[in-house]
């Protein structure tokens, strides 16, 4: 009965009769409650459907549709605008009017209704479309279809490059920017040649004169334009990444449009809206406001150009093979500080019993492992011997640095049963870094903790095994180096010395939070799926704040124990700093410049819950499988 019913409103020629279709249906349930009686299958189940109070209504509001498809309401006039204008003569011509009149004629002269009497106007003539002019008897057969696109310019680009056929003459849209306003109005595509911008013939014209045309325009800018026969299919598939240099358009001479460009600078997070061309994509720098995206290289632009300034680059030994001092300089460092005392294997060793004792004590017998001279010493300064294989761990090795302009990365946000994020502080030698995790670990022994190292040396009478150290034979630690177990690792008096991963590991599976400082090459190795670091670089602040907080510090050397700082350490801090920013620096998860150590404490503590506890932008490889990258 649906299907027949169905049938039935689609017919022009139905009609309803003169009860109406409600009255048939009620016709209809009282030959059902008849077919009660006579006890057939299925009657009571219709009656009940016929006889619902919904169904009832919707009839009702069906009648009433119906009806007023027959009977819809028209405009009684199609000129109220002129009616109007007809009575506003009318009432200024009489001589002497009454207050009602000159009330009525106020009114009727008020913007707001004006505009509502030329909008009924228009919906009384029916006047919705555009009134196309007719065309010309006279056109020739192979004349191109144009179109005539109109723009209302605002604060806003106009969000479109053009360029030029140095063949033809002829001026073309080169491409059209996401988010802009030519992008929302769906008029304009790449390809699509202009004729014309507000009545200027354009042919011939260079692409900088067509600007200017369009930038003295105001308010409306009408296009003719002869549309692009096939129209490119477009990829819009969002794809965030973290730059891995810096980029400025104004300095790049290949660029199609400077305008359009956009600079960034390391570690920023971009959104690539537009990969449709294979040499300029469009991206949104994040956070942004803006809803226009620009212009930067592809990822393989950018690998070209990298490649190309490397290559003109003089020869520089790799950054990993580079000391920061040679054993020349430090003798003459003796010679020249005649008030401090060089210190010997068996000084150092004091103070290492020295420094656990006073890590150890007052502290109800808790032990805070991971703060050995030995190895800090060992990677201070000489940090060429505590490395980790270039072509495997280090990040700024040249195959990376040419190959990857551009990491692809996603949103991550732990889960409470996720394993803790590891920490990692890396900054230049006496800024801070092991003094800050230090006392973030004193915070909470139990809850934060530090890596206990890997050494080749023999254990002390007061050391335990995996206490201070693991202590291991050479055979076994040289097998933890060729396996790539080490985050990093080096030599130092003669022991080697390293932390490895299941070091890490351990603290982190026990649902602790591991905190350790590396040298800036071993960045690589804890950037992992299963470690997931943050990385945090304590950074110096200005050489005059230096030399004001520092004013009663004392730093540590491999000749000499505790002794002031001076102006070289804090030059030398300062170019080592400059140095980890130019190499490493998108690496860097977030900065702590070390000015006050208390409020830094306070900024580290912070930061750690940060990521552990709020979504952070993390390689896409840690994210999904291997294959999917």
């Amino acid at each position: 009965m649906r299907q027949a019913v169905e049938a039935q409103v689609l017919s022009p020629h139905f009609e309803l009769g003169e009860h109406g279709l409600h009255q048939i249906l009620t016709d209809v349930v009282e030959d059902v409650k008849q077919s009660i009686n006579q006890d057939i299958d299925g009657a009571e189940i219709l009656h009940g459907l016929l006889n619902a109070p919904w169904l009832q209504s919707l009839l009702k509001i069906f009648e009433c549709l119906q009806k007023y498809r027959r009977d819809s309401p028209a405009p009684v006039l199609e000129y109220a605008s002129g009616l109007s204008l007809q009575l506003l003569i009318e009432i200024k011509s009489l001589p002497g009017c009454s207050e009602d009149a000159k009330e009525l004629y106020r009114l009727l002269r008020q913007p707001h209704l004006q505009a509502l009497l030329s909008a009924h106007d228009t919906v009384a003539q029916k006047d919705y479309d555009p009134v196309l002019p007719p065309v010309p008897d006279d056109v020739p057969d192979d004349e191109e279809a144009t179109r005539i696109v109109c723009l209302v310019k605002n604060k806003q680009p106009l969000g479109a490059t053009i360029k030029r056929n140095d063949n033809t003459g002829e001026i073309f849209v080169a491409r059209v920017i996401h988010g802009g306003l030519a992008d929302r109005s769906g008029l304009l595509h790449g390809g699509d040649r202009i004729i014309e911008v507000n009545g200027f013939v354009v042919d011939g014209m260079e692409p900088e004169q067509v600007i200017q045309v369009v930038a003295r325009s105001q308010g409306t800018i009408m296009f003719k334009v002869v549309p692009i026969t096939e129209r490119p299919v477009h990829n819009h598939t969002m794809v965030y990444v973290r730059t891995m240099t810096d980029y400025n358009p104004q300095q790049d001479p290949n660029i199609p449009c400077v305008d359009a460009g956009m600079s960034f600078r390391k570690g920023d997070i971009l959104e690539i809206v537009d990969q449709t061309d294979a040499l300029w994509w469009q991206a949104k720098k994040l956070p942004s406001d803006s809803a226009c995206a620009g212009l930067v290289p592809s990822n393989n632009m950018l690998s070209r150009k990298q490649r190309e300034s490397w290559w003109s680059q003089p020869y520089l030994p790799h950054v990993c093979m580079q000391t920061l001092s040679t054993v020349e300089e430090e003798e003459d460092l003796m010679a020249i500080d005649d008030k401090c005392v060089e210190a010997d294997e068996e000084t150092f060793e004091s103070e290492e019993l020295k420094e656990e004792d006073d890590f150890s004590s007052g502290r109800g017998g808790v032990y805070l492992p991971g703060f050995r001279r030995s190895i800090r010493l060992c990677r201070r300064r000489l940090p060429g011997l505590f490395h980790q294989s270039c072509h495997t761990r280090c990040p700024n090795s040249c195959l990376n640095a040419l190959n990857s302009p551009y990491e692809e990365v996603v949103r991550y946000q732990r889960q409470p049963k996720d394993p803790h994020r590891l920490i990692a502080l890396v900054g230049p030698s006496g800024v801070g870094v092991n003094e800050l995790r230090r006392r973030l670990i004193e915070v909470n022994p139990s809850f934060f903790q530090g890596a206990v190292p890997h050494t080749t040396r023999s254990p002390k009478g007061y050391e335990e095994f995996g206490r201070e150290y693991h202590f291991t034979s050479r055979e076994i630690f040289d097998s933890m180096v060729s396996s790539n177990r080490f985050l990093e690792h080096g030599q130092y008096k003669g022991s080697h010395y390293g932390t490895s991963v299941e070091s890490v590991k351990a603290v982190l599976n026990a649902g602790k939070l591991c905190i350790i400082d590396i040298e800036p090459h071993s960045i690589q190795a804890v950037r992992s799926h299963d470690l997931k670091a943050y990385i945090i670089y304590v950074k110096p602040p200005s050489l005059e704040r230096l030399r004001e907080t520092r004013r009663n510090s004392v730093i540590t050397t491999n000749y000499y124990i505790n002794r002031p700082f001076k102006d070289e350490d804090f030059q030398e801090m300062e170019e080592a700093a400059h140095k980890m920013e130019s190499n490493f620096y998108q690496f860097f998860d977030h900065v702590i410049v070390n000015d006050e150590l208390q409020n830094s404490c306070a900024q580290l503590l912070a930061a750690v819950r940060k990521a552990q506890d709020e979504p952070q932008w993390v390689p896409a490889s840690w994210i999904r499988p291997a294959t999917d990258t």
